[in-house]
């Protein structure tokens, strides 16, 4: 078994095929193959063996595919690093999973710390020139165009996915060959994935959605990819029109700002089918969608754990508001803080069963234990099933931010804040936000006689992590509420930031 198998079945049976159309080039499947053949033997030439960690630190190009299916073909793990991430976020990873070798670009790689990477002994450059390092295309040109992928076992790790946990420490999350190909199959099954069919994918190939529920997906019933480095909204629509797009793939933001600004002249009837995840979507934004499109927009639910699809809407009938039931093979329940089924209509927490599952957190064993309990996932989400089957979300994680399907956690803002001088005290927390879900905001004591700026505060936190996780406000306070035992009430502040 290797996930790696699915473009070798697909070359054979259509080799002249596009599998991806990317910024007016088509890689044919016999192409995507034999360069990644080519590029197997090259990191073999580096040294890298089975079971080696490989960072893919690269944004959507076709670069990744082939640094994804080069590493899993010698039988290496491919760590993915969001390529919106800084410089101690990559070292972090790199170093916590042991990575021996680096695919990034050269736009990316001014956030590379070799120094503060001592285990790191390869560095490639997919992407534009930077003097001294592996060129990608030197490695391909170079490689010979066969190779016979790795014969793995059905639970050796394939890919290690980072998601923020609330030690403030990403954690890597181990999906085994057997998980994935299980959820891509499921994947195939539920959204009726056919060969002639070319899925939409901007999406980032960092996020197990868009490498697992687009990218493996399609690969794996012999369909093309056409990809975009991200979503931009009239090349996204010119190229549904021109490259007449069959399925598209989204989170809830981008449908809301759709249904606000409607088709902006193109054509999108090439589209059968339309399906988001990673946030929950609003119910009423479905029943527009569905009133104006005259499709539904077909939902899932999952998360990184879980390789990422657990539950579906539907195969049957689509209900709004709800994330389906389990997927085949799939077991879905809720339980209360006992771990004990709660009752139809109850509230509780979404527990996942199934081959979907992942193995572990990587090298943080009590992580494991606390996630896998009695052979079930504990999700963290709070949901409930109706008299129908269907599971509805709730609620998320008490204190995660939850920004256009980016998950955040509050303590690794709260980390970087601690870091200015001028702080004494901060939280972060959520808010409601019309087009994002939620949205990132600080409360700050300052201390005595220091003076800050909420500009300031938040350019310092844009310079040392992602975007997307700087808050979007700061308000200056004098103490933060507390409860008898000093714990910060967050729920107080996310009360006081709402009001007019």
């Amino acid at each position: 078994m290797n996930i790696a198998q699915h473009v070798t079945r697909a070359s054979h049976f259509f080799p002249d095929k596009p599998a991806i159309l990317f910024e007016g080039r088509t890689y044919t499947y016999r192409d995507l193959d034999e360069m990644a053949n080519r590029l197997a033997n090259g990191l073999r030439a580096l040294g890298v063996q089975r079971g080696d960690r490989v960072s893919l630190y690269l944004p959507n190009i076709p670069a990744f595919p082939l640094a994804y299916l080069a590493t899993l073909r010698v039988g290496a793990v491919a760590v993915s690093i969001n390529s919106l991430f800084k410089t101690d976020e990559v070292r972090y990873i790199v170093n916590d999973s042991g990575s021996g070798a680096l695919f990034t670009t050269a736009d990316l790689y001014p956030q590379i710390d070799r120094a503060g990477m001592p285990g790191l002994r390869s560095l490639i450059i997919g992407e534009g020139q930077v003097g001294g390092e592996i060129q990608m295309d030197d490695l391909i040109v170079k490689g010979a165009p066969e190779f016979k992928a790795e014969d793995m076992e059905r639970d050796d790790t394939a890919a290690l996915l980072y998601t923020s946990g609330t030690t403030g420490n990403p954690k890597g999350v181990i999906l085994t060959h057997a998980n994935v190909v299980s959820n891509i199959y499921a994947t195939n099954h539920h959204a009726g994935m056919r060969p002639d069919d070319r899925l939409m994918l901007f999406l980032p190939l960092f996020h197990c959605f868009g490498q697992n529920f687009i990218m493996n997906s399609a690969f794996n019933t012999g369909a093309t990819l056409i990809m975009q480095r991200r979503f931009d909204v009239e090349r996204t629509l010119d190229s549904i029109q021109r490259d007449q797009a069959t399925m598209f793939f989204a989170v809830p933001t981008i449908y809301i700002y759709l249904l606000n600004n409607p088709n902006h002249g193109f054509d999108l009837s090439s589209i059968r089918y339309w399906f988001t995840a990673a946030a929950a979507m609003p119910h009423e934004i479905a029943v527009q969608w569905q009133d104006q499109m005259e499709r539904p927009i077909n939902e899932g639910y999952g998360l990184t754990e879980c390789s990422p699809f657990a539950s579906y809407n539907h195969d049957f009938r689509y209900k709004p508001g709800s994330v389906g039931t389990p997927i085949e093979n799939v077991d879905m329940k809720i339980f209360d803080e006992d771990d004990q089924e709660v009752p139809v209509g109850q509230l509780g927490e979404i527990v996942i069963r199934g081959p979907n599952v992942m193995k572990g957190y990587f090298g943080k064993e009590k992580d494991t234990a606390a996630a896998l309990r009695n052979g079930w996932l504990h999700s963290g989400d709070i949901g409930f099933m109706d008299d129908e089957g269907y599971f509805h979300i709730a609620d998320r994680v008490k204190d995660m931010i939850n920004a256009a399907g980016f998950k955040i956690y509050p303590v690794e803002v709260e980390n970087v804040l601690y870091q200015h001088p001028a702080i004494h005290e901060a939280a972060v927390y959520g808010v409601p936000d019309p087009i994002k879900g939620e949205a990132v905001e600080a409360a700050i004591v300052l201390r005595p006689g220091a003076q800050a700026t909420s500009e300031e505060i938040i350019e310092f936190c844009r310079s040392r992590i992602a975007v997307f996780k700087a808050p979007r406000a700061v308000h200056f306070v004098p103490q933060l509420p507390k409860s008898a035992t000093g714990k910060i009430l967050k729920r107080i502040l996310r009360d006081q930031a709402m009001k007019p």
